[in-house]
């Protein structure tokens, strides 16, 4: 009774567990389309690697998926299984009787056949007309007919014999198939979940490294923020800052890989207390790009990671120059209010402007040497250096603005 009930509930658990796999691989599958609408908000070797790690899950919940299946399939056959081989061994064990069984009606036969012919020969001879003679010769006929009558027998029971061993062979047949097709689905199982198993690794690798990239992302972000703040530049929400960096912490934390057949990899949401950029739009007029020949490699604007559901709020972008070690140009009349070198951003130059305008520029490679404190510049002035990428961000009266607006 225990036996069936388990067999019973046994499908039922994995058809549960199926269903949600095939939700999770249809709401996986649905961020991969939407992601590849919109990941250019941001770094393109970050949204690259975002994307990377969802076709990575996406492969591990159809991974599992046939695991489920597979376990299913197993669960419902095992029980076949342990009769068919049950029935196998017994099938065996009758077959090597009736062998042997056959072996000696083979023989018998044999020996009853050459019994039949020697009487034959015997009977061809010439008698003597005499009454012993016809005697034995009555005696001889009858041993003959005897013999043969024996003969029909045995050949009948051995035909009979054969088409048993026959039907068996066949049905041991048709047994080892199934068992061994059960036996090649229990392999299947083990490489599947190995397999599956490498993936779960190989994923755990892709997000550490992630991680440490978004987190980098937001490291530069909150360095350049507390610097504009310091400088009053911007106004920063200290309770709702730490609120946010504290449910960005413990989604890095808690959106983990669980390995287990029954359960996929689960996005947590948090922050739900993102603190929304006060965002303006630029009215004035247009004015030359800081970079004279670039690529866009961030764009400005709201970002929601893929991976751990936090908001990223792009509050500037990121140009690549396509020559090495560029020059960085003001794009506005103004006066230097600060440059120096930091630890996160490397060095900085910030320059104000009319009503309240201010533009950024960090990451720079190098400040020019005449570029200090205080001194007043006109636009397309040489501000310093750039290697990899510059980061440009154009705030005013504490708003954000989008800075490819100041010059497309």
């Amino acid at each position: 009774m225990i036996r069936l009930l388990i067999g019973l509930l046994i499908p039922f658990i994995l058809l549960i567990a199926e269903d949600n796999i095939n939700k999770k691989i249809k709401s996986t599958n649905s961020k991969i389309n939407t992601f590849s609408k919109s990941y250019t908000s941001l770094n393109k070797k970050l949204a690259k690697n975002a994307k990377a790690i969802l076709k990575q899950r996406l492969e591990i919940q159809e991974q599992q998926k046939f695991l489920q299946d597979l376990k299913l399939q197993l669960s419902q056959k095992e029980l076949s299984y342990q009769d068919n081989t049950s029935q196998l061994d017994n099938l065996v064990t009758h077959n090597e009787k009736l062998k042997k069984d056959q072996d000696a009606i083979e023989q018998e036969l044999v020996f009853v056949i050459a019994q039949s012919v020697s009487l034959s020969v015997i009977l061809e001879d010439e008698y003597t007309v005499d009454e012993n003679s016809l005697i034995e010769f009555e005696i001889l006929h009858e041993m003959l007919k005897a013999s043969k009558e024996k003969a029909q027998m045995l050949n009948e029971k051995y035909y009979s014999n054969s088409k048993d061993i026959e039907s068996l062979n066949e049905q041991a047949k048709s047994l080892r198939t199934a068992i061994d097709s059960i036996d090649a689905k229990r392999k299947k199982l083990i490489s599947a979940q190995e397999k599956n198993k490498k993936s779960l690794n190989k994923l755990e690798l892709a997000k550490s490294e992630y991680k440490q990239e978004v987190k980098a992302l937001i490291r530069k972000q909150n360095a350049l923020k507390n610097t504009l703040a310091e400088l009053n530049i911007i106004k920063i929400d200290k309770e709702k800052k730490a609120k946010e960096e504290k449910d960005r912490e413990i989604a890095f934390e808690e959106q983990t890989e669980i390995i287990e057949d029954t359960n996929l990899p689960k996005v947590k949401k948090h922050g739900s207390s993102y603190q929304a950029i006060q965002t303006k739009e630029y009215k004035g007029s247009k004015t030359i790009a800081p970079l004279d020949a670039y690529t866009i490699s961030k764009k400005y604007g709201t970002y929601t990671d893929p991976i751990y559901g936090i908001k990223i709020f792009n509050e500037s972008i990121s140009l690549k120059p396509d020559i090495p070690n560029a020059k960085v140009k003001t794009v506005f009349n103004g006066k230097v209010i600060y440059a120096d070198k930091t630890a996160v951003l490397d060095n900085i130059v910030i320059v104000e402007h009319e009503d309240g305008l201010h533009t950024i520029y960090a990451n720079l490679s190098q400040i020019s040497p005449n570029i200090k404190k205080g001194k007043k510049i006109k636009k397309g002035y040489s501000i310093g250096r750039v290697d990899e990428e510059l980061i440009f961000e154009v705030t005013q009266k504490s708003y954000h603005i989008n800075p490819i607006k100041l010059f497309k």
